[in-house]
Order: C-alpha cells, then structure tokens, then sequence
C-alpha cells in the first residue's frame, strides 16, 4: 500500500521526536557487529561504552600454548570487535607480530591494512590498538623510530588518532586510538591510573580468575569515571583455548543473567577466542 501523506506526515514527525531526543534512528539501532558503534552519538565518551576486545588479537599461530585467537583482525573487526592488542618485534624498519618467540606470519602493516579497509568500509567505527613490544630488546627511541617510519614514510598516519587524552567518540570516528603501551610512542598511555583501571591477572587459573572479572564488572557499573579494561584471558596452568572454553561461558552466563541486565559502560573486554562461544559478543554489545 501506497503511504499516504498523512502516514508520511506521522513517520516524520515520529522519526523528528526520536531524533530530538537522542535516540539513534531505526537503522542504527538494527545494526550489525560490524556498526555498532554508529547507533552512538558523536558526543559519547569512550569510557561509557562496553567495547568487545580481544587479547594477542593477532596471535593465530604457534600450537596450542601459544595461540590465542582462531580468526583474523580483519574477522574480528567485522564481528564487533573494537580493541585489539598488537603485540610487535622490531625486525630491521619493520615491525612483525609475535606472541612471545613465535612469528605470527603477519607484520604490522598486515593489521593496519585491515583496520584501514574496516574503518573505509565503516566510517562511524572507532578501533582502539594497544601497541606493545615484544621479544626484542630494542631501546624504546629505536620502538619510536620504528613506529614512526611506519606513520611517514609507509603513510599511516592519517589512519592514527594520536593525543593525549581519551577522545569522544565523534573525534576518533574513522581511525585507530593509539593506546601506547611503550614508553618511546606517543598517544594515549596505555594503563594511565588516571584514565584506565586495569584488571589483567593472567597467572590466575580459571576458578580463580572468574571472581576477578565479575568483580571488575561490578566496579565499572558503581564507580565509572575511567576506562575499565577487564581481561576474561589467562595464560596460568592450561593452553589460551582451554581457559577460554572455561571462562568464556561462565562470562556469558553472567552478562545475560537478570541482575546485570542493567549493567551499562562495561569497558574494554579482552578475550582468547571470543568467537568459540557463539552470542558472546552480541551479549557484550547489549550493554551499551
């Protein structure tokens, strides 16, 4: 049937008083993993979201003691994923992944490809990329240095949001937030007090850990005012994949439970293979 004027008129004046409201409009809010971000307005602080992660986000390779995801960046960006944790060995002018010794048959420049070709494909995304050194020695001027070439003389940098402080959403639409985790890097320093509280005890078996994580999640929820980062990922006692087939359930269970329904501003939430408990993500996005 035809839409009458008047139906027109309605729907306008409908959409117009949602609008006004804050409320993000009927697309947004059917989104997929790969827009989420985009049901957000431009004014929301990054602090206030819950921001699906995952941790050695470029760690596929290496055998079971080692490996830590089972997808790609680029897999993990389109399934709502939103901080990535890249860990780098400066090899001569480049930077390749590892995951301690082991090469993960991957360079920088392979991340940041598919970061750029995620971010062209959705404008209103925002991912946040914690940079580490790892297993070199190199001085934190040559990380620098490094890192720089790679900004100028390779032309990334438009690709980078790099400052100080935590950016609102609207300002880092678009690019990657720097999140340095090396003393040589500008931008955002990863694990400031004053901007981030950190639960990373990845020497705590499963049993152990899982009371940390839900804890953490109920800080965030009673005192918000900093990013929360709350890794579900530990390496203590069994392979990233074991640990994860133990904690990632009991989290899900918990985000879906009645008396977090409320829960809102989660934080970052690093995870080993997030993608072996399917609804895990989508259960974190619900918490937005």
């Amino acid at each position: 049937m035809a839409l009458t004027r008047r139906g027109f008129l309605t729907a306008a004046t409908a959409t117009g008083a949602a609008l006004a409201l804050g409320a993000p409009p009927a697309r947004a809010r059917a989104a997929g993993p790969g827009d989420w971000m985009g049901a957000h307005p431009d004014t929301t602080p990054l602090r206030t979201l819950t921001i699906p992660g995952t941790h050695n986000s470029a760690a596929p390779a290496g055998g079971p003691w080692v490996a830590c995801q089972n997808t790609t960046v680029a897999q993990q960006l389109a399934g709502g994923v939103r901080y990535l944790d890249i860990r780098c060995r400066v090899t001569g002018d480049s930077f390749a992944i590892h995951h301690g010794a082991y090469y993960q048959n991957q360079m920088f420049g392979d991340v940041l490809t598919a970061c750029r070709d995620f971010l062209a494909a959705h404008p209103a995304e925002t991912v946040l990329m914690r940079v580490k050194q790892e297993y070199s020695q190199e001085s934190d001027a040559v990380f620098r240095q490094v890192f720089d070439r790679y900004l100028d003389a390779k032309g990334w940098r438009p690709l980078f949001r790099i400052g100080d402080g935590l950016p609102l959403l609207g300002e880092a639409r678009g690019r990657v937030v720097l999140l340095a985790d090396n003393a040589g890097l500008p931008g955002v320093r990863w694990g400031d007090g004053a901007l981030f509280d950190v639960q990373d005890d990845y020497t705590a078996e499963p049993t152990a850990k899982y009371p940390k994580i839900e804890a953490h999640f109920r800080k965030a929820v009673a005192q918000p005012g900093r990013l929360y980062v709350n890794h579900v990922s530990t390496a203590a006692l069994l392979p990233p994949r074991w640990n994860a087939d133990r904690l990632n359930p009991r989290v899900h269970a918990l985000l879906d439970s009645a008396g977090a329904t409320a829960w809102r501003g989660l934080g970052i939430v690093p995870m080993d293979f997030p993608d072996t408990r399917p609804g895990l993500i989508a259960s974190l996005l619900r918490h937005n």
